[in-house]
């Protein structure tokens, strides 16, 4: 009889290789029926609000909902350390994720990532395909799939930073021209801010996000400046940080906004001029490397070869007389 992996039961590697695979599914399975609980219990809550009731949550069934296990499981594993909570609230925030239950996903996925890539890959080496490569290499690259699931997380946080700034950056100039619009035509600040978060709010939503965001701040928080500090944080890009240092001057001293804003938005269609005018200019050097290494072959390929194919022809014919 041929000797089967899937007849040896009590194999190390086949049992440890069963063993991953159900946690790590179980892991996938939690985190996917947090996420779904939590969107749940913020369309209920928003429903009741809208009826004029409230909802209120029972703290027993909060308990039980995965979201909840997982924060108890990094308590108990203390992966959840107070002086480091509120930086990387500031890090999520800055992606768009602010809600209070995206840092126990966030943490959560960063402890469960390698077991579950390193499950998957192990079944694959060691199981489903055990002669594909040797011992050695299947550990290291066991090992290097390690190390990168541990990064995933925050490498997929700073991609979302990185799109959301760049969006932001696009459309803060048209923001600017609407609240110069919105500034002469007699608007307070807070105002201005509300009208433009609204037409922003289909072509530029994160702009728009964050603009509604410092409104109510304006609003409700004692100081002024803290509203406009708060939102050069969260976005943490030069232009907004300049949006939000003229907008304390002109509060302060008292000089036209619009006047400003109309300065600041000139600004910043100078500044992307420019950066677009500078990537125009690299582009010669960046296309030198792919014109050497595709396209010249090809011509000298085009142009030398039938030469080089008569020059044989003529030595052939001339070794042969």
């Amino acid at each position: 009889m041929m000797d089967s992996p899937f007849l040896a039961p009590f194999d190390p590697a086949l049992v440890a290789a069963i063993a991953g695979a159900t946690a790590g599914f179980a892991l996938m399975v939690a985190v996917a029926l947090g996420l779904r609980q939590a969107a749940y219990r913020s369309r209920v809550q928003s429903v009741g609000d809208r009826a004029g009731g409230r909802v209120v949550a029972d703290k027993r069934s909060a308990k039980g909902t995965a979201v909840e296990q997982m924060r108890q499981i990094l308590t108990r594993l203390n992966l959840m350390p107070q002086d480091q909570i509120r930086a990387l609230r500031g890090q999520l925030a800055t992606a768009g994720y602010r809600d209070k239950q995206a840092i126990v996903v966030y943490l959560f996925a960063k402890l469960t990532a390698p077991a579950i890539i390193a499950t998957g890959l192990a079944i694959v080496f060691y199981w489903m395909f055990p002669a594909i490569l040797p011992g050695l290499m299947k550990l290291g690259l066991l090992l290097a799939a390690i190390l990168i699931a541990s990064r995933l997380p925050d490498i997929v946080v700073r991609k979302k930073a990185a799109l959301r700034k760049e969006a932001i950056r696009k459309a803060l100039p048209d923001a600017l021209d609407l609240m110069v619009i919105c500034a002469e035509a007699g608007l307070s600040l807070d105002a201005a801010l509300d009208r433009v978060a609204k037409e922003l709010q289909q072509s530029a939503p994160d702009l728009a996000d964050e603009m509604t965001l410092t409104g109510l701040e304006l609003k409700y928080l004692g100081d002024r400046r803290q509203a406009f500090d708060n939102f050069a944080a969260r976005v943490d890009l030069a232009p907004v940080q300049a949006l939000a240092t003229t907008l304390v001057q002109t509060e302060r001293f008292g000089t036209p906004i619009a006047q400003a804003l109309r300065v600041l938005a000139a600004e910043q269609r100078t500044q992307r001029m420019m950066a677009a005018e500078e990537k125009a200019a690299r582009l010669p050097a960046t296309m030198t490397i792919p014109l050497v290494t595709f396209i010249l072959p090809c011509l000298f390929a085009v142009l030398l070869g039938p030469a080089i194919l008569d020059i044989i022809d003529g030595l052939s014919g001339v070794l042969t007389n």
